[in-house]
C-alpha cells in the first residue's frame, strides 16, 4: 500500500484502497459537508466534487472546516484549496454556485454517490434525490443534531425522504423529531435530544438550528464508512433506517444551561 495510505492496512486491502480512489463523489453543500470532504480524502477518496454558492461566515466557524482566513470567500473554493494542500495530486472540482432546477442534472451527472448537505430553503434537496434515484446513485443524508451526528440514505431503488414529509421547511426539524419519536417506540428515548427540540420549537423554528462540531464530525465518520461499504459492495442501512450517535446519556435531561 502506498505510504500515503499505509496506516489504512488492515482496515482496507490495497486493492479496496485503489478502487476508492477514482469513485467521483458529489458533495452538495459545503457546510457539514466541509468536514465530510476532508474525512473522505484523508480515507482515499480522492474524486471529489464540490458545489454551494455560499461564503464563509464567522457563525460558520463553530463547526464547519474553514477558518478565518476564510471568511467571506466561497466555501467550495476554500475547501478544494485545504484539500489540494492535503492531496494536491487529488482530483478536487468547485462551483461557486448554488444548485438550482437549472443546473441540478448536469451537476449531478457522471457521479457515483452524492452527498445531500443542502438547506432545505426550497425543494431542491428533493429534486436532488429524485434525479439521483433516476440515475441510479446513491444519496447520503448527514445532519448535525448537536452532541450526535445522523446518516440516512437514499436507495436508488427505496424511498425518497419525502415519505416523511414533502414539505422541505422546517424538514431538519421534522427528521430529527423522526429520530426522537422512533427512540420512544423502541423504550430508548434521548432525553436530550427531546429537549433540544423543545425550545427549538418554542423559539420559533425561524433561527437556523443550533449546530455543534461535535455532530458534524460524528455525520463525517458516518458517511465515509457508508461510502465505503457501498462500494465495495458491504451492507448500508437505508432510509428509513438511519445511523444516530451520541455518547450523551439517553435519559438525561437537557433544558438549554440547566441540566
Amino acid at each position: 500500500m502506498e505510504e500515503r495510505y499505509n496506516r489504512n492496512r488492515i482496515y482496507l486491502s490495497e486493492e479496496e484502497q485503489e478502487r476508492i480512489k477514482g469513485v467521483r463523489i458529489l458533495l452538495g453543500g459545503a457546510g457539514i459537508g466541509s468536514i465530510i470532504a476532508e474525512c473522505a480524502l484523508r480515507f482515499g477518496f480522492e474524486s471529489i466534487t464540490i458545489v454551494d454558492g455560499d461564503k464563509v461566515k464567522l457563525s460558520n466557524l463553530n463547526r464547519q472546516n474553514y477558518t478565518k482566513a476564510d471568511l467571506k470567500k466561497y466555501k467550495a473554493e476554500r475547501l478544494a484549496k485545504r484539500l489540494l494542500s492535503i492531496n494536491p495530486q487529488a482530483d478536487i472540482r468547485f462551483h461557486n454556485t448554488f444548485i438550482t432546477h437549472d443546473n441540478v442534472r448536469e451537476l449531478i451527472e457522471g457521479h457515483h454517490i452524492a452527498i445531500n448537505a443542502l438547506d432545505f430553503k426550497s425543494d431542491i434537496p428533493f429534486v436532488f434525490d429524485q434525479i439521483c434515484q433516476e440515475q441510479k446513485i446513491p444519496v447520503l443524508h448527514p445532519y448535525n443534531f448537536g452532541w450526535a451526528g445522523f446518516l440516512t440514505i437514499v436507495k436508488p431503488t427505496g424511498y425518497p425522504l419525502t415519505e416523511l414529509n414533502a414539505n422541505y421547511k422546517n424538514f431538519e426539524y421534522e427528521m430529527a423529531q423522526y429520530v426522537s419519536r422512533f427512540g420512544h417506540f423502541w423504550n430508548m428515548p434521548n432525553r436530550w435530544l427531546d429537549d433540544v427540540l423543545d425550545t427549538y420549537k418554542k423559539s420559533g423554528l425561524s433561527a437556523p438550528p443550533p449546530q455543534l462540531a461535535i455532530g458534524s464530525w460524528i455525520a463525517a465518520g458516518f458517511c465515509v464508512n457508508a461510502m465505503f461499504n457501498i462500494v465495495t459492495g458491504r451492507d448500508v442501512k437505508y432510509f428509513p433506517k438511519f445511523y444516530f450517535s451520541s455518547i450523551m446519556n439517553e435519559d438525561e435531561r437537557y433544558n438549554g444551561n440547566v441540566r
